[in-house]
C-alpha cells in the first residue's frame, strides 16, 4: 500500500511479518519418523562433544534447548531419542517453504532455514490485511509440508519478531501446547508491549551493554525508554545508546531486503577426540574445503579470501586468512590455501575444532587458473579443474552428495560426529530460533 503522496511508507504504516517454523528440524524428522511423535526427540550429535541443534517440545519441557551440549541434554532428559542432523533434507523443505512465502510477497528476507521476514505492506490491503496473509501462509505450510509455523505481525522487524515469540507453542511432557499461532502488534500498542519486557529483549544488547545498563538500575525495556538519551550515551557509548534507545521506543527502520547474498560460506567441525598433527587434520580439512567449494558453486559465487579457523583443546581459538589473486570456487584450491596456513600452526597442543571458509565473495563464473602444468595438491591444471568440478556437481545432483568426494576423505574411516560440518552455510547457525 503506497501512501497518498506517493513517497515511501512511514515506519508506523508498514506491515511486517516474521514467520518462524516451530521446532523445524525436529518437525521435518517426525515427517519421516512418525513413530517418534509424542517422544522427546533431539536433533544433533550425541557424542561427548555433540551439540543440540533442535529439540522437540517434549524435550524442551525437561530443559533441553538448541546450542546445549548433548551430554547435558542427556542428563536432563535420559529418555530422549537423538537423531543425526540431515541438513540437505532441511534445506529441501526450507526451499519449498520460502517459495510459499514468495507467493505472498516478493519482499522475503530469509534469516535461516526456518525463519524469514516478509514485507506485506504493498499487498495487505488488496488481500484483506496482514492477518489474512498470515493465516494463508500457516495453512499452506501445514497442508503442503505437514509442519507448523508461528507468525508475528508488526510495524517493523523488531516488533514482528517479538510478536512471533508470543505466538509460539509452549512445551509440555506430552507435546506442544498450541500458542496463538498469529500475534499482531498494532502501532498504538507498541509501547504497551515493550513496557514490561526485560531489557535483554532488545537486539544488540550483549553482556557488556547489559552490565552497563544494570548499573543504571535499568530492568525493563520501559526503563530504557524513560532514560534520557544523554544518560545512556554516558553509560554505553554513542552508537550503542542510540540503537538501544530507538528499539526501546519501538523504532526500527530497517527494510526487508529480499535475496540477501551470503557474506561468507564456511564449514567447521568439533571433533569427538582432539587431533594433534596437521596430517590428522588433512582428512577433515579436505572434506570441508570440498563442501565449501560445492556450496560456492551451488550459490553461484566465488571466494577471493580463504579463512582457516582452529580451536585448541584449551578452547582458545585462532583465525588465519589469505586473499587470492583471483576468486575461486574450487574446493581443492581452497584446500591448498588452508593447508598452507595450517602448516604454520602448532597442533601438538591438541585441536578440538577446525573450520575453513570462503569470504569476500564475487559473482560466480570466476575461477583460479594455473598455467603451466599440474598443481601437486589440485591434481590438474586450473581450466581442467573447472571442467572436473562441473562433472562432480552433475554426479552429486543426480546421485547425492556422498556419491563422489575427495579421495583423502572417501578412503578415511569415519567416526560418529557432532553436528556438522554440512550444517554451516555462512548465514549463521542452522535453525536459527528453533
Amino acid at each position: 500500500m503506497n501512501p497518498p503522496s506517493g513517497g515511501p511508507v512511514s515506519a508506523d504504516r508498514r506491515s511486517i511479518l516474521h514467520v518462524d517454523m516451530d521446532a523445524f528440524f525436529v518437525s521435518v524428522e517426525l515427517l519421516d519418523h512418525p513413530e517418534l511423535r509424542g517422544r522427546p526427540v533431539v536433533v544433533g550429535g550425541n557424542g561427548p562433544r555433540g551439540v543440540v541443534a533442535a529439540a522437540s517440545y517434549e524435550a524442551r519441557f525437561h530443559g533441553v534447548f538448541s546450542a546445549m551440549a548433548s551430554a547435558t541434554a542427556m542428563r536432563l532428559c535420559p529418555d530422549a531419542v537423538f537423531l543425526d542432523g540431515r541438513h540437505g533434507r532441511y534445506a529441501e523443505v526450507s526451499r519449498r517453504v520460502m517459495s510459499i512465502f514468495g507467493d505472498a510477497t516478493p519482499l522475503v528476507e530469509p534469516l535461516s532455514l526456518d525463519e524469514a521476514f516478509l514485507d506485506v505492506t504493498g499487498v495487505a490491503r488488496s488481500i484483506g490485511g496482514p492477518r489474512v496473509i498470515a493465516r494463508r501462509i500457516r495453512a499452506r505450510v501445514l497442508d503442503e509440508e505437514g509442519i507448523e509455523c508461528s507468525v508475528g505481525i508488526g510495524p517493523n522487524k523488531f516488533i514482528a519478531k517479538l510478536a512471533s515469540k508470543q505466538a509460539k507453542p509452549t512445551p509440555s511432557p506430552s507435546g506442544p501446547i498450541p500458542g496463538a499461532g498469529i500475534v499482531e502488534v498494532q502501532p498504538d500498542r507498541v509501547a504497551e508491549v515493550l513496557e514490561q519486557l526485560p531489557f535483554r529483549a532488545l537486539w544488540g544488547v550483549g553482556p557488556k551493554t547489559a552490565e552497563k545498563l544494570s548499573r543504571l538500575g535499568i530492568v525493563t525495556v520501559g526503563d530504557v525508554a524513560r532514560t534520557p538519551i544523554e544518560g545512556l550515551r554516558s553509560a554505553v557509548g554513542g552508537s550503542a545508546s542510540e540503537h538501544v534507545w530507538a528499539l526501546a521506543h519501538g523504532k526500527d527502520d530497517r527494510p526487508v531486503v529480499p535475496n540477501i547474498a551470503a557474506k561468507s560460506i564456511s564449514k567447521e567441525e568439533t571433533f569427538v577426540s582432539d587431533r594433534f598433527s596437521v596430517d590428522e587434520l588433512l582428512v577433515d580439512l579436505s572434506r570441508m574445503a570440498d563442501a565449501v567449494g560445492d556450496e560456492l558453486r551451488r550459490v553461484g559465487v566465488a571466494a577471493r579470501t580463504v579463512q582457516l579457523k582452529v580451536r585448541f583443546a584449551d578452547f582458545s581459538s585462532i583465525t588465519r586468512s589469505v586473499t587470492l589473486p583471483t576468486a575461486t570456487d574450487d574446493g581443492l584450491e581452497l584446500l591448498r590455501s588452508a593447508t598452507a596456513m595450517l602448516s604454520r600452526v602448532d597442533c601438538s597442543v591438541g585441536v578440538r575444532l577446525i573450520g575453513v571458509g570462503g569470504t569476500n565473495l564475487a559473482a560466480g563464473g570466476v575461477r583460479q587458473l594455473r598455467l603451466g602444468g599440474m598443481d601437486p595438491l589440485a591434481g590438474a591444471a586450473g581450466d581442467v579443474r573447472h571442467e572436473l568440478n562441473a562433472v562432480v556437481d552433475d554426479v552429486r545432483r543426480r546421485f547425492g552428495r556422498s556419491a563422489i568426494g575427495p579421495t583423502r576423505s572417501v578412503d578415511a574411516p569415519r567416526e560418529v560426529r557432532p553436528w556438522g560440518p554440512e550444517s554451516g552455510d555462512g548465514r549463521g547457525s542452522p535453525g536459527g530460533g528453533q
